[in-house]
């Protein structure tokens, strides 16, 4: 989605790629969760985040709505987040000891801290942010690596594609400036992305590009 910000000001000033070594590793961040606390609403979840989640915790997609996400409005679009709770707004996936209890299927932002996505020309590049891990003297590690995705190029095209099905959705809404409009649109994506289970046998990505086609072959 939208982000208003120069790239250069907040990062060291480079572009990586998925095979890139880059100083992202923070060593099991070894008692530090900062990064999971007082983060609002920023950590958007794509649909296989939310899948993952569902599948890994076995929990309803309603229910953890409910608990631990929540729904924000970005750019005119209704997306899933990560929900802060308590006094420390804190995740509401950290445990006891503070640490994250759904760590083998985290969302693909928390994957990505404390790089950072930029979209240009239909593709993604990474940078490291330079002002938001406090984590000193990071070690060197491959991006795809420091992702922990089976089949990175599948998964990098699919964030691709979602972020840029979510840009000319939100464009297309825009353009068209009708309300009611818009809160179909938002309902008949979170129900056909989201709210809708994925087969946990079957291909993801099979199953997200056919919703994807449907989605489009339906429109208003």
């Amino acid at each position: 989605m939208k982000r208003e910000i120069e790239i250069d000001e907040i990062s060291d000033g480079r572009r990586y790629g998925l095979n890139d070594m880059v100083k992202a590793d923070c060593q099991d961040c070894k008692g530090c969760w900062d990064c999971c606390t007082e983060m609002g609403d920023s950590i958007l979840l794509d649909p296989l985040d939310v899948h993952q989640i569902r599948a890994g915790t076995g929990e309803s997609v309603p229910r953890l709505l409910e608990e631990r996400l929540g729904l924000t409005v970005v750019d005119g679009i209704v997306l899933p987040h990560l929900k802060l709770l308590g006094a420390s707004e804190a995740c509401g996936f950290l445990n006891e000891e503070n640490r994250c209890s759904i760590h083998e299927f985290r969302p693909g932002l928390c994957r990505l801290f404390p790089l950072g996505r930029i979209y240009e020309n239909r593709s993604v590049q990474y940078f490291l942010q330079t002002r938001e891990c406090r984590k000193q003297n990071r070690g060197k590690v491959k991006v795809k690596k420091w992702l922990g995705i089976p089949n990175a190029p599948q998964y990098q095209q699919y964030i691709v594609d979602w972020h840029y099905f979510l840009t000319d959705l939100q464009e297309e809404m825009e353009e068209r400036r009708d309300e009611e409009l818009r809160k179909k649109e938002n309902l008949r994506l979170l129900e056909t992305f989201y709210l809708t289970d994925y087969d946990p046998e079957a291909d993801f990505y099979s199953q997200f590009y056919d919703r994807l086609s449907r989605f489009g072959t339906q429109r208003p």
